[in-house]
């Protein structure tokens, strides 16, 4: 008998008080509309975040905004002249093959949209973002 008391005592309350706590937990309905009508909101807000992004899309070279133009949004259409393919990369993978100060400072400025690395030529597709 000893040991079945030794477990009704928890810190000073009684199992029978741990049970009425429980039981008015879970049968608040209160309680339970409102963790119900949160995780709608909650939802309709992943939602409507999702719905409501639009990506607009350049692909007209003079439009790019500078700061962009070797992003990881930024798309560049690779032509191998060697080899006869044809590749997409995006902007950092452009940059990268943009060696030439004189072809930097010409497609920065805008007056070019394209430029030539060893067998590649490596023109501006689109960006999206």
């Amino acid at each position: 008998m000893i040991k079945k008391y030794k477990f009704l005592f928890v810190k000073g309350q009684t199992m029978k008080q741990d049970n009425e706590i429980e039981q008015i937990l879970l049968n608040d309905e209160k309680y339970e509309k409102f963790i119900k009508n949160k995780a709608e909101q909650d939802f309709n807000k992943v939602v409507e975040n999702a719905c409501t992004k639009n990506d607009s899309v350049i692909t007209d070279f003079k439009q790019m905004p500078k700061d962009k133009l070797f992003s990881k949004k930024a798309t560049y259409y690779v032509i191998n002249k060697m080899s006869k393919t044809t590749s997409y990369i995006n902007g950092m993978q452009a940059e990268s093959f943009l060696v030439s100060p004189y072809e930097r400072e010409k497609f920065l400025s805008g007056q070019t949209d394209a430029f030539i690395y060893q067998d590649c030529y490596i023109k501006f597709y689109k960006f999206k973002g």
